[in-house]
């Protein structure tokens, strides 16, 4: 499959969109600009890939709304260098987001099938993390700690305090916060035992499983 003018069209169209919502990072808007999120996807739903709507891949995941991708993204104020850490690779989406912005990182999945998957197609696009991890998201990567910026892909019902220690003082924690749905909060590490605390709004991910392989 490839990337074509059209699918460039479809994608400054979806910019438009999300930035009509409310991003404004110009960052984050020319990274969505520049991926081609219809290659991360199931070949039945690629005609849909520039659609603001998440999608199903595999082991009952699912590709986040474009717009989900991009807030999050705006939250983490991503610059070049920057060391991040993502919980959840999922298709490697918004791995993507992240690399194009010029960050780097670290990448970790809890699902075998997907791990394997997105492993081996990342490269394929020039896409490659300092390190992708087969492991358990809640408990971070202490060895590679301190990170300017965590990112959290999956539900969580608690907030991990394994994650806000492997941030860097000025750091900041983008997790979805719930059971059914979620809060989407951003930590900001202040100092080493204090954090300011936002809330911004409910949104809807799949849950963050511990331990599950």
């Amino acid at each position: 499959m490839k990337d074509t003018h059209k699918h460039q069209g479809l994608r400054n169209q979806l910019v438009k969109i999300i930035s009509d919502k409310g991003i404004t990072d110009k960052n984050v808007l020319k990274a969505i600009a520049a991926i081609p999120r219809h290659l991360f996807m199931d070949s039945s739903f690629a005609d849909f890939a520039y659609q603001d709507k998440a999608f199903p891949i595999a082991a009952d995941q699912t590709i986040s709304q474009p717009y989900t991708v991009a807030f999050q993204t705006q939250l983490l104020e991503v610059k070049n260098n920057h060391k991040i850490l993502e919980i959840g690779t999922g298709s490697g989406y918004q791995t993507a987001v992240l690399l194009e912005m010029g960050a780097k990182v670290y990448t970790i999945e809890r699902q075998m099938e997907l791990f394997k998957k997105t492993k081996l197609f990342l490269p394929k696009l020039r896409y490659k993390p300092k390190n992708m991890i087969f492991g358990d998201g809640y408990k971070g990567l202490p060895e590679e700690a301190p990170f300017d910026g965590i990112i959290v892909t999956a539900g969580a019902p608690t907030v991990p305090n394994a994650l806000l220690a492997q941030l860097k003082i000025g750091g900041k924690l983008v997790i979805p916060v719930g059971d059914e749905d979620q809060i989407m909060t951003l930590f900001i590490r202040t100092s080493e035992k204090d954090f300011e605390k936002h809330e911004l709004g409910k949104f809807r991910f799949v849950p963050m499983l511990k331990e599950k392989n």
